[in-house]
C-alpha cells in the first residue's frame, strides 16, 4: 500500500454543517418512514384478509434484501460517492410504498412491501449518510457525530409515529401510504447537499483498495465478532416495531397506545444515541455495547414479568427507547476506529447485513409463532437470551485502530484492550443460546 496525502482542504459549498444538516435530515426522513410499517399490519390484515404472518413475510423480505443489498449500495458509495446511490434509493423506496398501497394481493404485497421497499432502503440507509458525515470531520469527533446522525432518524420516529396513526384514523391506511411515499421522495434533493464522488476523507488516510480492506476486515476478530453481535440488535428492534402495536392491541389495550409508544421509543432513542455517541468520544465504544446488550435482556425480561398496563407499556417504550439504536454509533465508530472511513461504507454494510439477517428472524418469527400459538411470548424471550449473548461475546473485541492509520494512542478513547476470544464461537454462542430459549418456551407453552 502506499501512502497518500489526501488533506483535501474541503467539498466546495457543502462545508461539513451541511453535509451534517443533509445527512442528518436524510436519516430522519428514511427512518421516520421506515419506523411506521407496523402500524398498517392491522388495518390491512383485516381488510385484506391476510393472516399475519403474510405480512410480516413482506417486512422480514424488506429487511433481508435491505441488508444483502447494503454492500453493493455501499460499495457503489465508496467508488462514485453517495449522491447517485441515495437518488436512487429514494425512487425505488417511493415507488415500493405506492406499490405496497396500490396492489392488493399477497405477492404484490412481497414484491413491493418486501423487495422493492427493501431495495430503496439499501440505498438510502442511513449508514450511507452517516459514511458521509464521517468524511468530513476528524477521528475523535465521528462518534459525536454519528451519534446525531442517528437521534436524527430517531427524530424521524417521533414525528412519524403519532401523524401516521393519526392519518390511519382520519383517511385511512391507503392513503397515509401514499403520503409516505412523498415522504420517500424529499430524500432525493437532499442527496445532493452530500459530499461529490469517491468516498474519500478530508482527513490523510493510506491508500487501500477495497481487496486488501475487505481481507483485511475479514481476518480481524473483533470485526466478526462485532458482525455476529449486530445480529441481535436486528433481531430486537425490527421484532418490536413490527409487532409491538399488535401486541400492544392484543392485550385490549387502546391500539393509539402502540403508536405512542413507538414516538416514545423513538423520543428516548434521541437522548440514547447522543449519549452513546458522547460516550464513545471518552470510554471503549465495546464495553458500551456490552452494557446496552445486557440492559436491553432486562428490560424485556421486565416487560414480560409486569402486569400489562398502559403505564407498563410506556415505560417499557421508554427504556428499550434509550437503548433503540444506541448501538449504531458505537458499531459504525468502532468500524471507522479500526480500519478508517477510506471504505467505511462498505465495511458497516457488512456488518449491518447480519443486523438485518437478524432483522428477518425476529419480524418473521413474531408473525409465524403468534399465528401458531396465538402469543408473542417465546419470541420475547428468545430476545433475552439474544441479548445476554450479545453482552457476552462484544467484551473481547479489539478495537484500537490498526497501526497503519498512526493513529496516537493519546487521541484514542479509554479502555481499548485487545481481544482474547475466540470469534468463531461469537456466531455460534448468539445463535445457540436464542434458539435454545426459543424451543424450551415454545415447548412449555
Amino acid at each position: 500500500m502506499s501512502e497518500r496525502a489526501s488533506n483535501r482542504p474541503g467539498f466546495g459549498w457543502r462545508t461539513p454543517m451541511i453535509v451534517i444538516v443533509a445527512g442528518c435530515l436524510i436519516s430522519l426522513l428514511g427512518f421516520g418512514v421506515r419506523s411506521v410499517f407496523g402500524l398498517f399490519l392491522e388495518p390491512m390484515t383485516v381488510e385484506r384478509g391476510w393472516d399475519r404472518e403474510t405480512f410480516a413475510l413482506a417486512i422480514a423480505l424488506q429487511n433481508l434484501l435491505w441488508g444483502l443489498l447494503l454492500p453493493v449500495a455501499g460499495a457503489i458509495a465508496d467508488r462514485f460517492g453517495s449522491t447517485r446511490v441515495l437518488a436512487f434509493g429514494a425512487l425505488a423506496y417511493a415507488a415500493g410504498i405506492w406499490g405496497m398501497a396500490t396492489y392488493a394481493s399477497g405477492f404484490a404485497l412481497q414484491l413491493f412491501g418486501g423487495v422493492v421497499i427493501g431495495t430503496g432502503l439499501a440505498f438510502t440507509a442511513f449508514s450511507l449518510a452517516l459514511a458521509a458525515m464521517g468524511r468530513v470531520v476528524g477521528p475523535q469527533r465521528r462518534s459525536l457525530v454519528f451519534g446525531v446522525g442517528v437521534a436524527a432518524g430517531s427524530v424521524g420516529q417521533v414525528l412519524f409515529s403519532p401523524i401516521t396513526q393519526a392519518f390511519i384514523s382520519s383517511y385511512g391506511w391507503h392513503d397515509s401510504l401514499l403520503i409516505l411515499s412523498v415522504c420517500a421522495m424529499l430524500i432525493l434533493p437532499l442527496a445532493f447537499a452530500l459530499p461529490p464522488g469517491p468516498g474519500g476523507s478530508a482527513f490523510a488516510e493510506p491508500e487501500q483498495s477495497l481487496r486488501e480492506a475487505l481481507g483485511e476486515a475479514t481476518g480481524h476478530r473483533g470485526y466478526m465478532l462485532l458482525t455476529a453481535g449486530f445480529f441481535v440488535c436486528g433481531f430486537h428492534v425490527t421484532f418490536i416495531g413490527v409487532h409491538f402495536p399488535a401486541y400492544v392491541s392484543d392485550l385490549g389495550l387502546d391500539p393509539r397506545i402502540g403508536a405512542y409508544c413507538m414516538a416514545i421509543i423513538g423520543l428516548f432513542n434521541i437522548a440514547g444515541s447522543l449519549g452513546a455517541g458522547a460516550a464513545g468520544t471518552r470510554w471503549s465504544k465495546r464495553s458500551s455495547l456490552a452494557v446496552i446488550y445486557f440492559a436491553r435482556a432486562l428490560v424485556i425480561a421486565a416487560l414480560l414479568l409486569a402486569p400489562k398496563t398502559p403505564l407498563v407499556m410506556y415505560l417499557f417504550a421508554a427504556g428499550m427507547g434509550l437503548l433503540w439504536l444506541s448501538t449504531v454509533p458505537l458499531t459504525s465508530s468502532i468500524v471507522a476506529q479500526i480500519f478508517g472511513v477510506r471504505y467505511m461504507a462498505t465495511l458497516f454494510s457488512i456488518v449491518f447485513l447480519s443486523h438485518q439477517v437478524g432483522s428477518f428472524l425476529g419480524v418473521w418469527l413474531g408473525g409465524w409463532i403468534y399465528d401458531a400459538t396465538g402469543s408473542y411470548d417465546p419470541v420475547w424471550w428468545a430476545g433475552v437470551g439474544f441479548g445476554l449473548a450479545a453482552a457476552f461475546i462484544h467484551l473481547p473485541i479489539d478495537e484500537r485502530p490498526l497501526p497503519r492509520l498512526g493513529v496516537p494512542a493519546a487521541a484514542m478513547p479509554r479502555g481499548l484492550g485487545t481481544a482474547t476470544w475466540d470469534a468463531n464461537l461469537g456466531p455460534v454462542l448468539v445463535m445457540a443460546t436464542g434458539l435454545a430459549v426459543i424451543v424450551v418456551t415454545f415447548s412449555l407453552g
